[in-house]
């Protein structure tokens, strides 16, 4: 039993090592990502940020299909093989993959040009005959072309970056990934603000143009941090391939690319779905706002709000998750293939914890000052608020949806979170039409449904999950502690934001007061009722510390 627990823990601090590299990046990343698209906004504005969004979405599409599954099955798969010390199949597995994913890339590229040409002959020709109305609906299509040219090349440099991050992760390390998603962001930020500077001029659309542009600029230098790990770190990799006893069937590369097709095609279906309901609101948000009455200007500029303003700031929070559910993939993947099922439980009921955590508070922070944030962060567009207040909800379920599908791909079960994705998916469509069409209710309809889809697609995966690992939640520790804490802090946030403000009527310094002293309510209270545990604090900064403190006073 010593020797299970002490093997248990060692294989849990590995796990939450690599989960809190990463989510210490993500959260680096998505900060960086604010602060540029602060002047981005400010630049551009809510019609622009529109522009920017379809044309975004258009190439997230077309990324997702070229390369969105394969650090998952790259990483899966190499951890597999590194499990039964089969290192030929290992190194196989990174060239088939590398040859494979650079021929589906440069496709996908070459499709997103076809796609802008298209939209740019409709938009000349038989677009241009329909009634003004019909015009409207169409104009953020027309708008976004220049986006699309400047973002297809990124989508190869992207599918080469995704074979480089599944490899590093199959071998238990996330610093690569961590750090070229740092540079990556940083270029993106310099390069998307200074594009949009010089091109603004030449209108909206050019300026929206000119942000995608440094997507690809970013993307090209954390292309270039990858390559430089790979070959500082190929003395570390070849003393162990060295050890390789070759008493083992080498696959063959027909092997390797189906079984990487396997894997990497129902995570790229789920996720493709889960894009597909972005792609539902660019049909149906122009369609059913046009229907309401709305006029193009309107349309683009609330549009620029849905995706700007509320995709972006409920989107930042789930850095943690997404960082827990990579680093869980491989890392339970192993443990799976060595049939440590004590040791999986652990590895899943410490991700679950720590995600709630984490995006509890965040959904309730977003819910309680969502308008006071948007005036702060966009003080020349602040419209949009009501839409951060009623889809900060969805913040908790995205999470959760995320984390339980990097569980359920961990153990092998790839398929069950696409059909889950499906099912969400489909319930977005009904809500969406029904409600984006009400005048008074708008785009907030499609928050609405995207909180419905998040809702139902993380219910299936959780259940799917407590199926499939047999791990008995915790619940207390999940929900029921954060959840109590976040109450606590939303409160004490909106006390303090309201006491500040009557004798001190300036919106951004109250606002940073209250959402500082909030934080504070909220760990203060998580400490208070025992709601952390080691591991949870190991991710965090200076958790070691954190934890002999707790220790002392008996919190832990």
């Amino acid at each position: 039993m010593g020797k299970n627990r002490q093997k248990n823990e060692i294989a849990g601090a590995s796990f939450v090592k690599m989960a809190a590299i990463l989510a210490a990046a993500g959260i680096l990343v998505r900060f960086i990502g604010f602060l540029y698209r602060l002047p981005l906004t400010n630049m551009i504005g809510d019609k622009g940020n529109g522009i920017y969004a379809t044309g975004y979405n258009i190439y997230n599409f077309f990324l997702i299909m070229s390369s969105a599954g394969l650090p998952v099955a790259i990483s899966r798969m190499i951890s597999e093989k590194l499990a039964y010390n089969e290192f030929s199949n290992a190194k196989k597995i990174f060239r088939v993959s590398m040859t494979v994913t650079a021929v589906i890339s440069f496709i996908c590229a070459m499709l997103m040009i076809v796609v802008a040409q298209v939209i740019a002959h409709l938009w000349n020709t038989r677009w241009c005959l329909l009634p003004e109305p019909d015009i409207e609906k169409y104009q953020l299509w027309y708008d976004s072309i220049w986006c699309l040219y400047s973002l297809s090349p990124t989508i190869f440099i992207v599918g080469i970056m995704a074979v480089f991050r599944g490899y590093f992760q199959g071998f238990g390390t996330t610093v690569p990934t961590a750090f070229s998603q740092l540079i990556e962001q940083v270029f993106n930020a310099f390069f998307s603000v200074y594009m949009a500077w010089l091109l603004i001029d030449m209108g909206v659309e050019f300026g929206a143009a000119g942000g995608t542009m440094g997507t690809g600029i970013g993307a090209f230098s954390g292309l270039i941090i990858l390559v430089v790990f790979y070959i500082f770190t190929a003395k570390k990799r070849n003393a162990v391939f060295a050890e390789d006893k070759a008493d083992y069937r080498i696959e063959s590369g027909k092997e390797i690319a189906l079984r990487l097709a396997g894997i990497a095609i129902p995570v790229i279906t789920g996720t493709a779905i889960f894009s597909m309901t972005n792609f539902v609101d660019m049909i149906m948000v122009n369609s059913r706002l046009a229907a309401a009455g709305f006029d193009g200007d309107a349309i683009q500029a609330l549009y620029g709000q849905l995706n700007g303003k509320y995709v972006t700031l409920t989107t930042m929070p789930v850095a943690i998750s997404t960082a827990i559910a990579t680093a869980v993939i491989p890392s339970i993947a192993a443990s799976m293939a060595r049939r440590e099922h004590s040791i999986v439980q652990s590895k899943v009921d410490t991700a679950l914890r720590v995600t709630m955590i984490i995006s509890i508070p965040a959904a309730a922070g977003l819910g309680a000052l969502g308008s006071q944030i948007l005036a702060m962060l966009f003080p020349s567009y602040p419209d949009g608020g009501k839409l951060i207040t009623v889809g900060s909800i969805s913040v908790i379920f995205l999470a959760l949806s995320q984390i339980s599908t990097g569980v359920l791909q961990g153990i092998g079960k790839v398929k069950t979170p696409a059909f889950n994705a499906l099912w969400g998916a489909l319930t977005k469509i009904p809500v969406n039409y029904v409600l984006i069409a009400i005048p008074g209710i708008n785009v907030v309809g499609a928050v609405i449904s995207t909180t419905v889809c998040y809702i139902v697609c993380s219910i299936l995966n959780f259940r799917a999950l407590v199926k499939a690992t047999k791990v008995k939640p915790d619940y207390a520790g999940m929900l029921l502690k954060p959840g109590a804490s976040a109450i606590v802090m939303s409160i004490s946030a909106i006390l303090v934001y309201y006491g500040i403000f009557r004798v001190f009527p300036h919106n951004t310094p109250v606002t940073l007061a209250a959402i500082i002293i909030a934080m504070g309510v909220y760990f203060a209270f998580m400490i208070l009722i025992k709601g952390f545990t080691r591991d949870d604090l190991r991710m965090m900064p200076c958790g070691t510390r954190l934890i002999a403190f707790l220790e002392k006073i008996n919190r832990i």
